[in-house]
């Protein structure tokens, strides 16, 4: 982790790789981690962490399946929304988007899916350092 102040656009622009986040600083036991997303994550589940988002550029779109049925909340530029612990979630950016979001230190991007079935788009990862 570094002590000098990281600029999100440099961040951003050192990588190319979409659904791919990186580790741009930790915060106690989180990092903060930003990712270029485009198109469809999959549906996963964190069962033990909560997952904040930010959205730095672009819309992002977050279908949730929740007791009572499924809804999608969509995040403009500058909006922020967290997904409780336990809810099982499937991101999207049809225009793309740039993101910003905090979870839990060895989160991985899946959660909880073992299943297998992650499409080669979507990196299964704890977040790759800043600047792989």
């Amino acid at each position: 982790m570094t002590t000098e102040p990281i600029a999100l656009s440099s961040a951003l622009a050192s990588f190319d790789a979409l659904w791919s986040p990186r580790v741009v600083t930790r915060v106690d036991d989180y990092d903060v981690r930003v990712a270029k997303v485009e198109g469809e994550h999959v549906w996963h589940v964190h069962d033990e962490t909560d997952e904040f988002f930010l959205v730095l550029d672009g819309e992002l779109s977050i279908a949730l399946r929740e007791p009572g049925g499924e809804r999608t909340v969509r995040l403009a530029r500058g909006a922020v929304f967290t997904v409780p612990r336990g809810t099982e979630h499937k991101p999207s950016a049809p225009g793309g988007a740039a993101i910003l979001m905090f979870e839990r230190t060895g989160t991985s991007s899946v959660g909880d899916r073992r299943d297998g079935a992650i499409p080669g788009h979507v990196d299964a990862t704890t977040g790759h350092p800043l600047g792989s």
